[in-house]
């Protein structure tokens, strides 16, 4: 049973949407994303029950799911079609309207962590590359050796693309179901935080940069509306700034998270994916237009769950 709370705090994160369906995911693995889900969401929960951030919630979060070779970000991210990593990370803080984000960067265990260092002792917003290792090392965070990002799976997918000539979101016809991770949450002190995190799409071009570190397209946190964390196609996210979107119709058109959010991804998205999403109120919301999505959601309204299919 949740504690009764004097205010409302709540979480969702994701783990990627795609094609995912019973057909395709056998109960072994399903027993195992399913795992992963809950604990990253009771991290973040016990984390906000001892009153603790949105934003320290949601990048422990992030940096749980980054750690889980199951999804598609830090330890389990895709390859490039040069055969090497290349992650994107974002983090944004709804009271000061602060973001931090890094892309393209190959040695950083954790680019969540680095993105809210960005944000908060760069000066800068975005950093790429070998600019943004260089902040790393001034940090003191140590490269990570490019076998720890290394997985037999991973590797698998980019014969497969490369076999196809394609390039893959991760979980289009491929025999193992990985995603981007990204949380949201609210805590006690009425404050919204969000963080999304991706190793980007199998077989990519080095240097292709997604919608994960874009504040307003991937993220996006505003005490006033809402925290927003996407997964999906990311140009198309990037297209109609998807994450921002959310947060604009309920800001400028009055709409209830719940609308605003399932008319971004069923409406105006140009592409597939889904998002999750936390109010000033403790709403949650999780719409996707895909098959299925990797998610995890809990609040002190009462609601709770770790879905991956369609089932509410």
């Amino acid at each position: 049973m949740m504690p009764a709370m004097k205010t409302p705090i709540a979480i969702a994160l994701h783990g990627g949407a795609g094609v995912l369906t019973r057909a395709k995911i056998d109960n072994s693995a399903e027993r195992e994303y399913r795992t992963a889900l809950q604990a990253a969401l009771d991290l973040g929960w016990e984390m906000l029950c001892a009153g603790g951030s949105s934003l320290d919630a949601v990048e422990a979060v992030t940096r749980n799911l980054e750690d889980c070779p199951l999804f598609n970000a830090g330890r389990g991210s895709v390859y490039t079609s040069a055969g090497t990593h290349e992650m994107d990370a974002s983090i944004m803080c709804g009271r000061k309207g602060q973001a931090g984000a890094v892309a393209a960067v190959s040695r950083i265990r954790n680019p969540v962590s680095l993105a809210r260092l960005v944000m908060e002792q760069s000066g800068a917003v975005l950093l790429c590359g070998e600019g943004a290792e260089a902040f790393a090392r001034e940090c003191g965070i140590v490269p990570t050796a490019s076998r720890y990002f290394h997985t037999d799976a991973r590797r698998e997918q980019l014969e497969t693309a490369r076999r196809m000539g394609r390039v893959s979101v991760d979980h289009d016809e491929m025999q193992e179901k990985y995603g981007t991770v990204g949380a949201a949450a609210l805590d006690a002190a009425g404050n919204l935080a969000a963080a999304t995190s991706t190793g980007g799409m199998t077989n990519k071009r080095p240097g292709r940069i997604g919608d994960s570190p874009v504040p307003g397209a991937g993220t996006f946190a505003d005490n006033t509306t809402c925290a927003v964390s996407c997964t999906g196609e990311g140009e198309a996210f990037l297209r109609c700034c998807a994450a921002h979107e959310v947060s604009a119709r309920m800001r400028h058109g009055g709409a209830d998270l719940a609308t605003a959010a399932e008319m971004v991804i069923h409406t105006v998205l140009p592409g597939k994916g889904g998002l999750v999403a936390v109010d000033r109120s403790g709403a949650v919301a999780l719409p996707f237009n895909t098959e299925g999505m990797f998610r995890a959601w809990r609040s002190s309204s009462g609601t709770d769950g770790v879905a991956i299919y369609g089932e509410a």
